[in-house]
Formats: C-alpha cells, sequence, structure tokens
C-alpha cells in the first residue's frame, strides 16, 4: 500500500486499501454463482476499482451507525448500501463485509 505507485488516496486509508485490494477487477473470473458466467462482475464495469472503491467507503462512512460490529440490524445498514454498489451480488457482499468489519476504521 505504500508503493510509488499506489494513488495518494489509498495510502491514506488503510480501509480503504483494503477494499480496493480486495475489488475483483472488471472481467476478472469469479467463484460460481447460479445465473451468472464466470467473467461477469458484481459491479459496473464501466467504473474502475479505484473509483468502486472509494464509493465504497464513502457509503460506509455515510450509513455506518456507532457500535454496528456484532448487532445484526446494524449490520445489514451497510450491507444494504454494499448490495446497491454491487450490483444485487449477495455472495460478493459477505464477501467484503467481512473484509471491510476486520477494518478498525470503519
Amino acid at each position: 500500500g505504500q508503493a510509488d505507485d499506489t494513488p495518494a488516496e489509498l495510502k491514506a486509508s488503510p480501509g480503504l486499501r483494503a477494499i480496493f485490494g480486495n475489488l475483483r477487477q472488471p472481467g476478472q473470473a469469479r467463484p460460481a454463482t447460479p445465473g451468472l458466467s464466470d467473467v461477469e462482475t458484481p459491479f459496473d464495469a464501466t467504473a474502475t476499482t479505484l473509483e468502486l472503491a472509494k464509493q465504497i467507503d464513502a457509503a460506509i462512512r455515510r450509513v455506518r451507525p456507532n457500535g454496528w460490529r456484532g448487532v445484526q440490524a446494524k449490520e445489514n445498514i451497510i450491507k444494504k448500501e454494499l448490495w446497491t454498489l454491487l450490483n444485487h451480488d449477495v455472495a460478493e457482499v459477505e464477501r467484503l463485509f467481512a473484509i471491510i468489519k476486520a477494518q478498525p476504521e470503519y
């Protein structure tokens, strides 16, 4: 996360770096999901991975309630935002949410 070619936005936020590093690139193979081919992406391929990561980071900061970790109703508020941004891909929401939950800055 501190390499010379790392975008400045990522250097300032470990949480954003974690999201960026764990998003699949457009066209990247995905785990088998019923109804989707193995090259479909869970997000709008016109958005770059960095743009999507920044959108997710901003959404989490905007909607996260205090004391959200471990409280299902509060966690669902964040998951709902992810669900919208990740094009209604439940498996991807759950995968990314686990990474977000582990980030202390959120």
